[in-house]
Formats: structure tokens, sequence, C-alpha cells
């Protein structure tokens, strides 16, 4: 089964037969063990065709299939290089399984199918947890849940670090409570950075026992924050009356605006040249990948980040309940809570079709 989505209307979905094919020589089927579910989800249909999410696995228009965080197990082959068994962490469809044109490629493979040829190897590789040093057996759902959304997190701070934060003495964070925003913190206050997590009243309570912003305010507060401080904001919401919201207080004291999601993506607004301050610029992850692999090299690179989400995992406890979902059913109230806003953010979701 794959669980699909109207690229027209993303609160139309449907669950679809995908009766096994042969493989061609080079492809392999992966069964797909796990996958995550969380607000970026939401964000990957949003930015959908901007970013051709969309093309991680075609369907037939107008449905689509939103690529997810997950955890698949190779169970038939026809690469000489690829055996049976190994078990590796990637993007994933919603399904049973997929098969893969895959060349080898460190530990893992990459997927080399035609239509993957323009994205950023960040999203067509697969790793294999067996070597990987931010995977433990007994994190596997937290790893499928916040490894990706670490990422992202991870590098938008250093890329915000590396530039001084444009000046801002504090940056504010939309959708506090989302996942993403929850890593993003979390480096910002290992960093020492100052950071003001911005969040609707019925997450509020949440968001202030996470302990990790400096201060939490409620969207319809913003004004009550000092407009002549520093500041700069990363959105996590896309929403334009948030966005808006920021830009008109704090006018030229706004240092920088970095996009990265769009959880209220029914107010979404990519643009924004007409708002005071700085012009929104969007996050794109692998190109910090790429500018930090040169510099630092790789596996520099890896041994940090993992360093640091290390740490992330071991303070989970204290805020977040791991819930599985399983078959399509269970997997559409999952997703049509994520996109109408209804998920506890204290829960992060791992599911699977079967």
């Amino acid at each position: 089964m794959q669980f699909e989505v109207n690229r027209q209307d993303f609160r139309d979905t449907r669950a679809v037969p995908c009766p096994p094919a042969e493989l061609a020589l080079g492809q392999i089927r992966l069964s797909v063990e796990r996958f995550a579910l969380t607000a970026n989800n939401i964000t990957y249909a949003v930015a959908g065709d901007m970013l051709d999410y969309w093309g991680f696995f075609p369907a037939e228009a107008p449905w689509g299939r939103i690529p997810a965080m997950g955890l698949g197990t190779v169970v038939d082959s026809s690469h000489p290089e690829i055996k049976l068994g190994g078990r590796y962490f990637g993007f994933y469809p919603m399904a049973n399984d997929v098969v893969i044109e895959a060349a080898p490629k460190g530990t893992g493979f990459t997927d080399i199918g035609v239509h993957r040829a323009q994205h950023a190897a960040v999203y067509t590789d697969f790793s294999a947890v067996s070597g990987d040093i931010m995977f433990r057996d007994d994190r596997v759902d937290e790893f499928l849940l916040l490894r990706g959304l670490f990422m992202t997190s991870f590098l938008a701070d250093d890329f915000l670090g590396d530039q001084g934060f444009h000046g801002a003495s504090q940056t504010l964070v939309t959708s506090a409570s989302s996942k993403t925003s929850i890593c993003l913190a979390f480096c910002l206050a290992r960093r020492g950075h100052r950071s003001v997590g911005l969040t609707s009243s019925r997450n509020l309570a949440f968001v202030e026992g996470l302990d990790l912003y400096d201060e939490v305010v409620v969207y319809d507060d913003i004004h009550q924050l000092d407009p002549a401080a520093a500041s700069g904001v990363v959105d996590m919401a896309g929403s334009a009356a948030v966005r808006s919201g920021v830009h008109t207080h704090f006018g030229n004291r706004l240092q920088f605006s970095l996009t990265v999601g769009a959880t209220h993506w029914e107010d979404t607004a990519i643009g924004g040249a007409e708002l005071p301050g700085p012009r929104p610029e969007f996050f794109f992850a692998p190109s910090q990948i790429a500018k930090r692999s040169e510099e630092w090299g790789a596996a520099e690179l890896t041994r940090r980040i993992a360093e640091a989400w290390h740490e992330l995992v071991d303070d989970t406890g204290r805020w977040l309940s791991v819930v599985h979902r399983t078959g399509p059913e269970e997997i559409e109230a999952v997703y049509r809570d994520l996109l109408e806003g209804q998920a506890n953010p204290a829960i992060g979701y791992v599911a699977s079709m079967s």
C-alpha cells in the first residue's frame, strides 16, 4: 500500500495498492520498517513543487507521495554489490516497500533514478545504520523522529552563527512547539545565543516547560517585545500574518529573516519584499552541508553533529513521548492532525504501513 495526497487539495488522501514489480538490473527492494510523521512532512507538501519533494517518489497526477524519514531493510536485490538484510536510514515513501535504482556509496547507497538527478545528495543517500555514530538501538524511534530535523536545525544554527547572527542579539523562532524549532532552540542554547519562542496559546505551557527558550511569547503578544532589540527570526511557521507582525514590529532592527518551515501552511507567504526590514531568505540545508564539508571535512562535520545530537537525545525523555501508528487509516489520522495543527507537540508519531 502507498499513502498518497492530492497535490491540489492536501486534505484529500488515499491509500492505493502497490503490487511488487520485477527488479531490473541495479535495482533493490526495501521493506519500509517504520517512518516518522511530523509537521516537517507538511512542509514537504507545501514546498513540494518549489523544492521538488513530490519528485522523490513520483505518482500519477494529481496525486503525490510525501517523503518521510524512515528505516528500511533490503529484501530483494538485483545489484551485485548490495546484499539482502542491510538496514538503511533515508527518505522513504509512506508505503510497505519501495524499489530504488541504487549505486553503492560509502556505507550505504544513493538513489540514481532519473527522477532524482536534480536532488541534493542529502536527499538521495541511504546510510547503513550499523555504521552510523548517531544511531542507537535504544533510541530508534527518536532517531527517525528527530535526526533529519536536528540536521536542519544544527545547520541553520551553524549558518547564522557563521555570520555572527548578522549582529542580532536574539533570535525569534516561530512555531516554537514544532520539533524542528525545539532542535533549533537546543542548538541556540548550547551556543549561548538568546532565543525567543513564538507559539500559540494552545501550546504555551508545553513550550515554557521545555526550558530551552530564554523567553516564550504567544503570537498575539509579539508587540510586547522590545522593538529596539537587534533581532532575527527563523520562521518555521511560514505564516504570512506572523511574519508580517515580526517584520512590522522590529522594522530595521530586524537583522535577518530566515524561512525554514511552513507549519501554518494555509497562511503561507513565500515572498516578503514589501515587508519592513530584511527580505525573507529560504534556508537550504544542503548548501551549508556542502560548505562545511569543504571547510571542515565530512568526517569532522559528522563528528560535530553527532556530539550535539547525543546531548539532545539524552534530553528527550523530559518532553517527548513516542506513539506508534499502523496501517493507512491510522496514518491518515495522524497526517490530518498534523495538517490541521491539532497534533500534541509532546508526542512523536512513528508509523508503519503494516
